[in-house]
């Protein structure tokens, strides 16, 4: 089992930046590959960008690169989403999540993450 807590959102200014954060309970978070997914009103959940256990291989969607960088703290039991140059389409609510323990690989879809946090409000004004 993992519990996972974001944190880091709020308002901000288009053009500005935030950092989220996510904490994992547990002794083997290095063991499960990581994901930030986003839900706007009225739209469907996506995904905005996903990591290995490691941190060496990652994947942010197309919207969000060059933008966004995914990270993770192992030893920390933590994930992080930096997120610059933020636009109001940006808006939304962020959820992280956590796929099966020991899946291989990123995950690209909302079905293959298993834990999900309560999420955290992103707000970009323009």
């Amino acid at each position: 089992q993992v519990q996972l807590v974001e944190s880091g959102g709020g308002l901000v200014q288009a053009g500005g930046s935030l950092r989220l954060s996510c904490a994992a309970s547990g002794r083997t978070f290095r063991t499960y590959a990581m994901g930030w997914f986003r839900q706007a009103p009225g739209k469907e959940r996506e995904l905005v960008a996903a990591i290995s256990w490691s941190g060496g291989d990652t994947y942010c969607a197309s919207s969000v690169k060059g933008r966004f960088t995914i990270s993770r703290v192992n030893a920390k039991n933590t994930v992080f989403l930096q997120m610059n140059s933020l636009k109001p389409e940006d808006t939304a609510v962020y959820y992280c999540a956590a796929r099966k323990e020991l899946d291989a690989g990123l995950g690209y879809r909302s079905n293959e993450y298993v834990y999900w946090g309560q999420g955290t409000q992103v707000t970009v004004s323009s």
